[in-house]
């Protein structure tokens, strides 16, 4: 039966919780050796026993790319990258267009122009620096980022917490404050239970435990070793944390796409800004974004335009963008408009081209990509 929190609390200890048991690293590591999930950027416990050590360029490209991403996402892409430039010099020479391609459907394409960036700033310093001070410093490596880089592939020994790390600490100590304000206290009480020794495998096996056990939904109490000191189990309170602010609400924008389509197949693009959202990514010509429907039929060139009958709606951070999308069919003769192109079919694949801009052109031409990438 769930009792109240403050029910008989006792005062609290580093690593203690009101389930009577103790929280140690001995013990959450002791289940990672069994349980490790592995992934393809991680030198796993068995591994690591025989002398590999990971390698801080995989380490750094996984992280990156897991921001705002889930594994499974990301893993067909972490091996791409890595046929194609498998060290952090390759990286750093690769032409922006090709990273930028080679990106496309992950989202958050802030990202990618970091990711060239820091390739960069490490291939002339000639390594990465071991530290997460030194790793903050780098082009779109904040405060997560780079603990878990220096925890992981440098044994840095510093507290490296994720959403699943926040999720796993806010129910051990039963957490009151809602996140994002908890953030701080959750990094404060996980530091001491961080080990000189292991502390990669320490923030892997903490990670691992929220993915799999302390699920956000239905977790799996009888399986974690750490139930016996969760103040949120002990209080059978474990899905009221973390507690989370209330979200406002996600305002709506809307604009026209314009998928112009040659009698040979291809399809106008034209680039965006270098700054701001999906910034350097090709795309369809089109109207503002706004918060109203947009009224004026502007089309990059002549054509015979119609309206489809599928629109698009793509879900960003902060908004919620709802396309109508016009297919023109242009002849083969026509010319691209100033800072546009025609990107043939067989082309067409590799653009840098964003999700929404794919759910765009395949609105119009629903077999222009044929099998889903990378």
């Amino acid at each position: 039966m769930a009792r109240r929190l403050d029910e008989g609390r006792p005062a609290e200890k580093p690593g203690r919780s009101v389930g009577g048991g103790v929280v140690t690293a001995d013990a959450l590591l002791a289940w990672y050796d069994r349980h490790a999930r592995p992934l393809p950027w991680r030198v796993g416990p068995a591994a690591r026993r025989r002398g590999e050590r990971p390698d801080p360029y995989r380490v750094w490209l996984s992280e990156i790319m897991l921001q705002q991403t889930t594994v499974a996402a990301v893993a067909p892409y972490f091996h791409s990258f890595l046929q194609r430039w498998p060290d952090v010099t390759s990286l750093a020479a690769a032409a922006d267009d090709a990273v930028m391609a080679a990106w496309a459907g992950l989202g958050y394409y802030s990202r990618a122009r970091n990711l060239i960036a820091a390739a960069r700033k490490v291939a002339e310093r000639g390594a990465f620096p071991s530290s997460a001070a030194e790793l903050a410093e780098l082009p779109g490596i904040g405060g997560y980022t780079s603990a878990a880089i220096a925890a992981i592939a440098f044994a840095e020994p510093v507290p490296v917490v994720d959403g699943n790390v926040e999720r796993v600490m806010s129910r051990i100590h039963a957490v009151a404050r809602p996140l994002p304000a908890a953030k701080a206290e959750i990094r404060d009480r996980l530091a001491p239970l961080v080990p000189a020794d292991r502390p990669g495998e320490f923030a892997e096996a903490l990670m691992d435990l929220g993915a799999t056990i302390c699920t956000p939904k239905r977790p799996a109490c009888a399986l974690c070793p750490w139930q016996d000191g969760c103040a949120a189990f002990a209080a059978g309170l474990q899905e009221s944390f973390p507690v989370k602010a209330p979200k406002p609400a996600r305002p709506v924008r809307h604009g026209l796409a314009y998928v112009a389509v040659r009698s040979d197949g291809a399809v106008l693009l034209r680039r965006r800004p270098p700054k701001g959202l999906l910034g350097g990514m090709a795309e369809v010509p089109g109207s503002a974004w706004g918060a109203e429907p947009a009224s004026a039929f502007e089309p990059p060139l002549p054509g015979s335009w119609e309206r489809v009958d599928r629109s698009v709606t793509h879900v960003f951070t902060h908004f919620e963008l709802r396309l109508t999308v016009l297919r023109g069919d242009c002849s083969a003769r026509a010319a691209a408009p100033p800072a546009c192109w025609w990107s043939p079919p067989d082309a067409l694949g590799h653009e840098a081209l964003p999700s929404v801009m794919r759910k765009a052109i395949s609105a119009a031409c629903p077999n222009a990509f044929g099998k889903d990438r990378p």
